[in-house]
């Protein structure tokens, strides 16, 4: 029996080859000792590939792809302060009766006279709002009766969110309000009628802040701020009375008032990607 051995150079197996034996006698061809398909073999026979530690990122131009070791966030606040340009008041009436019919007719004129007194103040009637009304039966538990405390009447309340624009007269509003009947305060508040551009200012003044911290980090350990990759935003913006005294009117004139400033405030969260600069 003779034996041929036939050497075939596959293309693009990085040198490999495959050896087919065959058998020349009586005709018939002796069954092939391997049915491995050829990639196979290649594939299985490529070295691992080599993790070199602390290595460079490798490049890559895809806008989402960050290593996560040069990251940086930062939290900064910005803050801004203003003179208020409105205030609101909270007021009202309260009055008692023997009946609860008696409680909310007394009132009831009481109101209306508050309302009156709001008006002839330009306070205007959308900028008039009820907060809170409420009747409710007053009981003497000092003096029981068969063991249950004893009824003495009722009280009704009604009170008032007003917006007051004219910050000017607003001593002289608040003295028109009790004169007509208000006997309750519970908040007086100063705010601007616009906040948006006091609001974006504090956003300005934070972000500014957070670049500011970032390059300083990242000049600090050797890098440089490559991009911006969350922002995000927190804090309520509500305004916050400043301990600052305005000018008060005089106390024969009217209550004295001091608006002093609203302060608006806000904190941004933002990511920063830092890069190795270039040499």
């Amino acid at each position: 029996m003779t034996v041929v051995h036939k050497s075939h150079l596959m293309a693009g197996l990085s040198g490999l080859a495959l050896v087919t034996l065959a058998a020349c006698g009586n005709g018939q061809s002796a069954p092939a000792e391997s049915t491995s398909d050829p990639v196979e073999i290649a594939a299985a026979s490529a070295p691992e590939p080599t993790v070199t530690p602390n290595a460079d990122p490798i490049d890559t131009t895809h806008p989402n792809s960050i290593q996560p070791e040069t990251t940086l966030s930062i939290s900064a606040e910005g803050s801004v302060n203003r003179e208020p340009d409105i205030a609101f008041l909270n007021a009202g009436v309260q009055t008692q009766g023997d009946t609860a019919q008696a409680a909310m007719t007394a009132n009831s004129t009481a109101m209306n006279g508050v309302f009156d007194a709001l008006t002839a103040a330009d306070v205007d009637r959308r900028d008039m709002q009820t907060s809170n009304f409420s009747l409710q039966p007053q009981y003497d538990y000092s003096n029981r009766e068969n063991g249950q405390p004893r009824l003495t009447g009722y009280q009704a309340s009604n009170q008032l969110t007003v917006k007051v624009r004219d910050l000017d007269n607003l001593g002289e509003t608040m003295d028109a309000l009790v004169s007509a009947g208000g006997n309750t305060f519970s908040g007086l508040n100063f705010a601007l009628e616009d906040d948006r551009a006091a609001k974006n200012a504090a956003r300005d003044i934070a972000m500014k802040e957070a670049i500011a911290r970032a390059e300083l980090y990242a000049a600090a350990s050797g890098y440089e701020v490559a991009r911006v990759v969350t922002i995000s935003e927190s804090g309520g913006m509500r305004p916050q009375p400043m301990q600052m005294m305005a000018e008060a009117r005089s106390m024969d004139r009217a209550t004295p008032i001091a608006s002093g400033e609203v302060g608006y405030s806000v904190t941004v969260n933002v990511v920063f990607e830092l890069r190795k600069p270039a040499n």
